[in-house]
């Protein structure tokens, strides 16, 4: 090594020596660094706003366009959960009827983003839609990401009750000192999650039931009425009128898919007076329709979309339809006292699959 060398060497040595010191002086007179605040929950949303509207933008894009094209096989790259199996029957049916039912329009517009905290997989964030071009009521549209390697696709869509009050959720993102809510942000809640008058599993179980019996469920008092019971009612007393008539029977069975439900929370305090607290929970019930005709009868299917579904099928005595009933719950919490009840705010009714028996 040269002397010119060896004295920049050994300059640069001093430097780091003498910035060491001057760093270790100001640590001193200023006292500790305080450690980071450990938490499991941050107050900074997983995805920004600008990140959600171009998530949400690609896949209804994506998905308008499938439907178009009445392309089922090419769903799975934007669609999975619930919608996946509802957004097939739909497409199935338009091109059996060259109609798309105007149901399954997805408004591109945005009147509420509620995201979460929560990093882990899988994640999912949610967002409710302007009206339709028919002025059809808002959907509640649910994105999911299973891991960091995989897009965010549909998972769930929910056609919102006209009228119907979804629990107070926090828009602001990420989370400020201003904000109305005393705690955290939204957050993802699991299906077991505490707090609450029912755990988001009991929920749908126990609706599942009043879906069932009616009035004659053990759990009806505890749910408010709401529009897919009231039609639903309607829709199966007329059905059973005109089955009895002919000496037959029919029969519905309500059972909940516990591999598909995502869960909301709000914060447990707020400052808005009348505030909704508590869980938004969007599950999959699936349902079973067995109508039978009297002897020498033959049943047949009742809508157009149970006749694209049945096809060319041979009539039968009984026929089988089964539909996937998505519903969006509103499950307050427990210290709003035992007589708060449970509310569907909005659901999606579609049958899948129809067969002769």
């Amino acid at each position: 090594m040269t002397k010119k060398s060896l004295l920049s060497h050994g300059i640069r040595k001093i430097l780091i020596a003498l910035l060491a010191a001057s760093s270790t002086l100001g640590l001193a007179a200023c006292g500790s660094v305080p450690e980071p605040k450990k938490t499991n929950l941050s107050n900074t949303t997983v995805i920004t706003l600008t990140q959600e509207e171009r998530i949400r933008r690609r896949v209804i894009r994506n998905v308008l366009s499938l439907d178009e094209d009445r392309d089922v096989e090419g769903l799975k790259q934007y669609v999975q959960g619930p919608e996946l199996a509802v957004r097939t029957s739909q497409l199935t049916v338009a091109k059996a009827t060259e109609t798309l039912d105007q149901t399954a329009a997805i408004p591109t517009g945005v009147q509420q983003i509620m995201i979460p905290t929560e990093s882990s997989w899988p994640r999912s964030f949610f967002s409710i839609t302007t009206t339709t071009a028919d002025q059809q009521s808002g959907r509640l549209l649910v994105f999911s990401q299973d891991s960091a390697r995989e897009n965010y696709k549909l998972w769930g869509l929910v056609r919102l009750f006209s009228g119907a009050q979804l629990p107070t959720f926090r828009q602001q993102t990420p989370a400020t000192k201003t904000s109305d809510e005393y705690n955290d942000p939204n957050h993802t809640g699991t299906a077991t999650q505490g707090g609450l008058v029912m755990t988001p599993t009991k929920a749908v179980t126990a609706y599942a039931d009043v879906l069932q019996k009616g009035t004659a469920s053990t759990y009806a008092s505890r749910f408010a009425t709401d529009s897919l019971r009231t039609e639903l009612t309607k829709l199966t007393n007329t059905i059973s009128d005109g089955v009895k008539k002919n000496g037959g029977t029919q029969e519905q069975t309500f059972t909940f898919n516990k591999k598909a439900i995502k869960v909301l929370v709000t914060a447990t305090s707020s400052k808005n007076k009348g505030a909704k607290l508590g869980a938004l929970v969007i599950a999959q019930i699936d349902s079973s329709w067995t109508r039978t005709a009297g002897k020498d009868r033959t049943s047949l299917p009742i809508s157009d979309a149970e006749k694209a579904l049945f096809g060319i099928q041979e009539g039968k005595q009984s026929v089988v339809a089964n539909y996937i009933n998505v519903v969006a719950l509103y499950v307050p919490y427990a210290s709003q006292g035992s007589q708060a009840k449970i509310e569907c705010v909005g659901a999606e009714r579609v049958p899948v699959s129809v067969t002769a028996r």
